[in-house]
């Protein structure tokens, strides 16, 4: 990278250097890897999707099929493959992506134009295309869909060290970097997404053409004095320096106020840094689902006003929850702040999470914290999971973060190691100076009985800091939106090589400060303990209600464990309740078992599920909050 430019003073350990073994995510990795990706690869072929790129590149006849943005579709499900084959090497899958990067640069036209839905028939694009380039930004995906591209080519990189996918996306960017810019054509995407993919391009070649583009998308949106504004649903309304209101549709969002914070800390810059801070604030202030789930509406995919957060029409599309994921790993490499990874944890366990099945080629577009049986999305979404969509973003997004899932465990900042997912597996790294071993060993989320093993091979000054959640420490999330009803719970407890250590918590972690030498045993215990949660009282739809939290993970009521309609059910506030685990019950699981209210008044026993495994079992009626007794 350029010496102009700083950097993340946090940065991530790479995906590359952990390795996953726990029973929970490793089943959901293999699966992705296994089965996701050549799953999404077999639809993009039916669906014409890679033929496309034949068609433009002269390979085969026949007109553009599908969708204006379906380029990027291809381009996501390549990105999660290049993220595979850094996992484990797949011949295989090696030369089915080189024979499909082959297509793609066939499909981009001298200048490094890439776009399929132009270039096959320029006379005859699709309505939305715009009658010649760049003519339609506000809708037409044109710069949303080589973002994604970008962000493949980098991963493919760095899987193969070839370059004929890097070198394919370096002349598209080059394309448009001469085409952008405050003294050419001044315009952005109404879909952010290139503005991630132009740093991943800058962190992969050092060239600062590509990071100035970046922020000159980021700095032209609001400005009014150039062109007509496309409005808040595109984030569009006002500089984004200015803005500190979460509005518009929610993926777009996401994915620019990841760029944002890219550029906060790559130019230093305090006032991006604040606005991205102040999106936060308002997100998790007044926006955010229990779930982690954000964008509340079906019209627009967008947010909600402040405290519009509604159960049976609520959107909280996969794809939002993954930009979410992404915005907050940044905000904590920004900050250092453990609250960013409360909110990375809640939405991967359960607003991302719950968008893919288990069998790894069913899906979930819309999340919602409520289902009746008969409501119906107004897409082609229903309330079952489904093979695939004719938007189909979000099955090919998750494969894009369940393999490269191990990065985001482990951080590094000067002589300090965060430990921020409690994620068995081990981990190779340097600190200060000497080679690191970390070995995890848990059953979280099932347990919160956390071993961490510590192997030096030469003794070594350093802090490890251990993330102590949210739930851990009194509360479901950061901010006021929502509360337990039952106060704080059991404390967490830490021991250093059998030795109690007091909990001294800086920025939510639990920092110990040593010199280290040969094998360090750390056992960490955070509190299980069933809460129930209740939201601020600001929240309409959700006066009256009570939802049910186990450690990271959000319950739900489902009509394949219950006999009455789960939807009438009341929960008195003195129920007990109890945790069984049930190994055998859809892939092994901890379920909330009590008693609850009839509409007549009777007791029933109920049974809940955590969120992300509801819909596996047919349609019938789900809830996560429940009537409060």
């Amino acid at each position: 990278m350029s010496a102009e430019y700083g950097d993340y003073p946090i940065q991530p350990v790479p995906f590359t250097n952990v390795t996953i073994a726990d029973d929970f995510w490793k089943r959901r990795i293999d699966t992705a890897i296994g089965v996701t990706i050549p799953y999404d690869f077999e639809k993009c072929e039916e669906t014409g999707r890679i033929d496309n790129f034949a068609k433009a590149g002269g390979l085969m006849d026949g007109p553009h099929q599908g969708i204006y943005y379906n380029d990027s579709d291809v381009f996501k499900v390549m990105q999660g493959a290049a993220y595979a084959l850094q996992i484990a090497p797949d011949p295989a899958l090696e030369a089915y992506l080189d024979d499909l990067i082959a297509k793609v640069a066939a499909a981009q036209e001298a200048d490094g134009y890439l776009y399929t839905a132009r270039t096959i028939d320029p006379e005859n694009a699709p309505e939305h295309c715009g009658p010649e380039r760049w003519s339609n930004l506000a809708v037409n995906h044109e710069l949303y869909n080589v973002g994604h591209m970008y962000e493949a080519a980098v991963a493919y990189f760095q899987a193969t060290g070839r370059r004929a996918f890097l070198d394919v996306a370096l002349a598209n960017a080059d394309l448009i970097d001469s085409v952008f810019g405050p003294d050419k054509l001044r315009d952005v995407p109404g879909h952010q997404e290139i503005e991630i993919g132009l740093v991943a391009l800058y962190r992969a070649t050092g060239d600062a053409r590509y990071l100035r583009l970046a922020r000159f998308f980021l700095d032209e949106r609001g400005q009014t004095k150039v062109r007509e504004l496309y409005g808040p649903n595109c984030q569009d309304h006002l500089p984004v320096i200015e803005q500190r209101e979460a509005v518009g549709h929610a993926v777009r969002a996401g994915y620019m106020y990841a760029a944002m914070t890219d550029i906060a800390a790559l130019y230093g810059d305090a006032a991006y840094a604040a606005a991205a801070v102040g999106l936060w604030e308002n997100v998790v202030g007044k926006k955010l689902a229990l779930t982690g789930g954000i964008g509340a509406r079906h019209d627009g995919e967008a947010f909600g006003a402040d405290y519009e957060l509604p159960n049976l029409t609520a959107y909280n599309e996969t794809c939002a929850a993954q930009a979410n994921i992404l915005w907050n790993h940044r905000l904590f490499l920004l900050t250092g702040e453990a609250k960013h990874i409360d909110i990375l944890e809640r939405a991967l366990y359960n607003g991302f999470l719950s968008g893919v099945g288990m069998d790894g080629q069913s899906f979930y577009y819309v999340n919602p914290l409520a289902c009746d049986g008969e409501y119906r999305f107004n897409r082609e979404i229903a309330m079952s999971r489904q093979p695939w969509y004719q938007t189909s973003c979000c099955p090919t997004n998750i494969v894009r973060l369940l393999p490269s899932l191990s990065g985001y465990i482990y951080a590094l900042r000067d002589n300090a190691v965060f430990v921020n997912l409690y994620i068995a597996g081990s981990a190779e790294l340097s600190l200060a100076g000497a080679k690191a071993r970390l070995e995890l060993t848990t059953d979280y989320p099932w347990s919160g009985d956390i071993q961490l093993d510590v192997t030096l091979s030469e003794a070594a000054t350093f802090d490890l800091k251990l993330r102590i959640p949210a739930f851990a420490r009194g509360q479901p999330l950061p901010g006021e939106l929502y509360r337990y009803l039952d106060g704080a719970g059991d404390s967490p407890s830490l021991r250093v090589d059998g030795a109690e250590t007091p909990l001294e918590l800086d920025a939510g972690y639990a920092t110990i400060s040593r010199r280290w030498t040969g094998t360090t045993r750390i056992e960490l215990k955070l509190p299980l303990t069933i809460q129930r949660a209740i939201a601020n009282d600001a929240v309409a739809d959700l006066q009256g209600k009570v939802a049910l939290e186990r450690g990271p993970l959000v319950y739900a009521l489902e009509s394949a464990d219950n006999d009455s309609p789960v939807l009438d059910l009341a929960l008195p506030d003195s129920s007990q309740l109890q945790a069984e685990h049930q190994p055998k019950l859809l892939g092994g699981l901890t379920t909330i078992r009590g008693q609850a209210l009839e509409k007549d008044g009777g007791a029933v026993e109920f049974s809940a599920i955590p969120y992300y495994a509801w819909g596996h079992r047919g349609e019938g009626q789900m809830t996560v909050w429940l009537n409060r007794g």
